[in-house]
């Protein structure tokens, strides 16, 4: 399964990428996070893997992230025809997924954030998960990516609406 979700937010691409890559705020903005500590590596950087444990309902899944692509390194010196990428990979019991984000600038203040996502499953019951849910999943992508919108813009927290 295959599908790709994107948010304008209004902000600089240097900063929005910055937050994006900032391990601390992860949590103020990815909901249902319990867990995100690296394995090895530093975190953010290419051919780190990290043990990642999100939280939905009563429902906790871990799994393994590995970041695949980071470019540019400096999130600092952009140049300003660039296009911004992170990627990683993320293997969880019964699934194999790939995220493919793409920050692009569409003004002075402004940035296009295109998140590719893809998703492989194995099992019996994952595999009925994959067709019976697909939407979910899509779902799932679009959230995150409003709710670090309205972190990144107006500083509102996950943590505090949940109840």
């Amino acid at each position: 399964m295959k599908y790709t979700v994107s948010i304008e937010i209004a902000l600089p691409r240097e900063r929005v990428a910055q937050l994006l890559a900032d391990p601390a705020h992860l949590p103020n903005w990815l909901r249902g996070l319990v867990v995100h500590e690296p394995i090895s590596g530093t975190h953010g950087q290419v051919g780190t893997t990290s043990r990642v444990v999100l939280r939905t309902g009563k429902q906790e899944m871990e799994c393994t992230e590995t970041i695949t692509r980071r470019d540019p390194v400096d999130l600092h010196k952009i140049p300003r025809e660039a296009v911004v990428h992170f990627e990683r990979e993320i293997v969880a019991e019964g699934m194999w997924s790939a995220a493919r984000e793409r920050l692009t600038e569409t003004g002075p203040d402004r940035t296009l954030w295109e998140s590719e996502n893809e998703y492989r499953f194995s099992g019996v019951l994952m595999r009925l998960v994959g067709l019976v849910m697909p939407g979910a999943f899509r779902k799932q992508s679009l959230q995150h990516m409003r709710d670090f919108k309205a972190f990144a813009e107006q500083g509102h927290d996950v943590r505090d609406a949940a109840g």
